[in-house]
């Protein structure tokens, strides 16, 4: 790769930058805590359930004594309630009562935090030393999350430390991410990796670019280019140098993959925090599953319990009680805490015993300020999907390490912002792409893309990658034909250009969305068409997977209703064969055939957030094998990116006017 010149940063800019940021979080949490407060004084106990924040109803199937006398309830919901939920360690929650006498906004509460979960049950340490009379008579509880303050307050934190440190390793990292210093590289050497390897050429300088890096470097990773693959391989060959690296990612799901990925090629990981994912090998490398199979595990859980009996048993209605009673339950009040106690420093032994063991510990970013790391530091931090995590957030994990690998694709979905004003003045700006722009010295991009038809990959290659992007030769013709002679050879993309057709949108005022339901009808119509040749019976062992795409939830609506009235369409949506969501839902997926309605038709060529050409990035490149598009060309073309797509699928042969439907 070519040498850069690196133009410095004035450290100046860098620290009204970080001030600029604090602030724009800040405002941020505004935003959320306002828009959590709203949605949840309105959503029933179903729909808060269905987004994951409820447990309803929930059984206390055990009480105990923790730090400070706070009350510890074991909370157990249904085993028929195993869906997936947003619960997780250092979560503040919320236990409520649906007491007789009290509205829905009125129903009385007792706060804490989580401490543990473990599939259908949790830990909430409570604010109180005593349970409410409202908790114990016997009505049906349910439990909340809470506005999530964890988050920004660790987020301020990390914010305050960074601009406030001076001449230490986090001062450094931080003037070379944001371009006040250059980065340092040391020189490769000739045998420099040691695992067998099938990663292709850019892969592999991209592994050997994180082992030279003294400081930062970045593995750019365009849609298709096998980006987790590469940082696997990136982070086996560090812990082959070092003793033991830190792992994060913004989302649960990412950190997930990455732990199974690890686990799979025999890494020692442990996973910290609640798992989004529950299977059964993720499961087995928790720090719970760690504690549990250490050899004193036995020894702690006894002390417990016998502590636990000791506590009931001072508890226990004594029909004469007098001095010596008062002295016996005193003393057993007093055995049971330094039991407790006991058992709490023998858990802190095994938990550091399992956590010194390690060679990778995996995190999301704000599980990097987890209690069990506080003491601990990283030669080196890796963050996969660092062009989705706010900046704030990165800087958690980067404080705890000496050199930093940030993994991710800036031309791809940024990080959600929801306050409309810190995403305009620069919150959605990551700290990824600042460093990929001040220092493109620390960055190697991945070139050679194994998913996609070469027809699909080309406008995104030529208009976000420089047109450096390749494709495999498995993929390189590998249209609908190529996976089943019945489709006749067709064109990988295709533009259905709606206008002139009167197609216009419709705005629903109560949530202020879009739909336009003759495109959708469109748009379905061509897919049933394209999908005729098809049988699934001939394909069970690789079945032809669909995905249909609109930017609107109200266009998404549309959608599903007609695919219900179709036959065909549905019985794929029935088998998981098809399926219907906004681009933010297929991140990071992919689909034989992808489907898009643009939605947008109107006079005055407004696209609203289509504008936002990094999502539609995202969308076209979900399709391996066949790309089809639907919109109003009249409409669409008045941005630039669209009238360049629209040149481009032309100059392809891929045009089609929606009036060859209906001929």
């Amino acid at each position: 790769m070519a040498d850069f010149d690196f133009i410095p940063t004035d450290p100046c800019a860098v620290e009204d930058e970080l001030r600029r940021v604090h602030a724009l979080m800040q405002l941020e949490q505004k935003e959320d805590q306002a828009q959590f407060e709203l949605k949840n004084a309105k959503a029933s106990i179903p729909e808060r359930q269905r987004r994951g924040l409820t447990w309803y109803p929930v059984t206390i199937t055990q009480e105990d004594t923790g730090f400070g006398g706070k009350v510890v309830l074991e909370l157990e919901r249904p085993a028929s309630q195993q869906g997936l939920h947003l619960f997780q360690v250092g979560k503040n929650a919320s236990l409520f009562g649906k007491v007789n006498g009290h509205s829905a906004g009125d129903q009385p509460t007792l706060n804490g935090v989580i401490t543990s979960v473990r599939r259908n049950k949790l830990l909430l340490t409570t604010t109180r030393e005593a349970l409410p009379d409202w908790v114990l008579d016997g009505g049906k509880l349910g439990i909340d999350l809470t506005f999530d303050e964890v988050s920004y307050r660790e987020m301020n934190q990390a914010m305050l430390a960074v601009m406030r440190a001076r001449g230490d390793r986090l001062a450094e990292l931080r003037d070379v991410l944001l371009g006040a210093r250059q980065a340092r590289f040391g020189a490769p050497q000739a045998d420099d990796l040691f695992y067998p390897s099938p990663l292709n050429d850019s892969q592999l300088a991209a592994v050997r670019h994180v082992i030279t890096a003294q400081d930062v470097a970045i593995i750019h990773g365009p849609p298709g280019t096998g980006k987790t693959t590469t940082l696997v391989q990136a982070i086996r060959e560090t812990i082959r140098r070092e003793r033991r690296v830190l792992v994060c990612a913004p989302s649960n799901t990412a950190v997930d993959l990455l732990t199974e990925k690890l686990a799979e090629r025999g890494v020692n990981v442990i996973r910290l925090g609640n798992p989004s994912r529950v299977s059964d090998l993720l499961l087995a490398h928790t720090l719970d599953a760690r504690v549990m199979a250490h050899p004193s595990h036995s020894k702690m859980r006894a002390m417990r319990q016998t502590a636990d009996q000791y506590r009931q048993t001072a508890s226990e209605y004594v029909r004469h009680f007098g001095p010596e009673e008062r002295q016996q339950r005193q003393m057993l009040k007093e055995e049971a805490r330094q039991l407790f106690l006991q058992a709490d420093d023998l858990e802190r032994f095994i938990t550091d015993d399992a956590l010194d063991a390690v060679q990778v510990i995996t995190c999301t970013l704000v599980g990097a300020s987890n209690r069990h790391l506080r003491h601990l530091s990283f030669e080196t931090v890796f963050i996969d999907e660092a062009a989705q995590a706010l900046e704030p957030g990165c800087w958690i994990p980067i404080a705890k390490g000496q050199r930093v690998v940030l993994a991710g694709d800036h031309h791809q979905l940024p990080p959600t912002v929801k306050s409309d004003k810190a995403a305009r003045e620069g919150l959605r700006e990551t700290l990824f792409e600042k460093c990929i722009q001040r220092q493109p010295a620390t960055a190697r991009m991945l070139t050679l893309q194994y998913r996609m038809h070469e027809q699909i990959m080309a406008f995104s290659s030529q208009r976000f990658y420089g047109g450096q992007l390749q494709a495999h030769q498995n993929v390189r013709h590998a249209g609908l034909d190529a996976y089943d002679l019945g489709f006749a050879p067709d064109l990988p993309v295709e533009f259905l250009d709606t206008a002139g057709f009167g197609f216009s949108e419709v705005t629903i005022p109560e949530s202020r969305s879009t739909a336009n339901p003759e495109e959708a009808d469109l748009l379905l119509r061509r897919l049933t068409q394209l999908l005729e040749p098809y049988d699934p019976g001939q394909h069970e062992q690789d079945p032809l997977t669909i995905g249909v795409i609109a930017p609107y939830r109200a266009q998404i609506n549309c959608l599903k209703d007609a695919i219900e009235e179709n036959e065909a369409l549905n019985g794929l949506l029935q088998h998981r064969l098809l399926s219907v969501g906004t681009v933010d839902s297929f991140q990071g997926q992919e689909r034989d055939i992808i489907a898009i309605s643009l939605t947008r038709s109107n006079h005055q060529g407004d696209i609203g957030f289509l504008s936002d050409i990094r999502r539609m990035n995202v969308g076209m490149t979900r399709a391996r094998r066949k790309l089809l598009l639907v919109g109003d060309s009249s409409t669409l073309s008045a941005h630039p990116f669209f009238k360049d797509l629209l040149a481009h699928v032309q100059c392809i042969g891929g045009y089609r006017t929606a009036w060859a439907m209906a001929d």
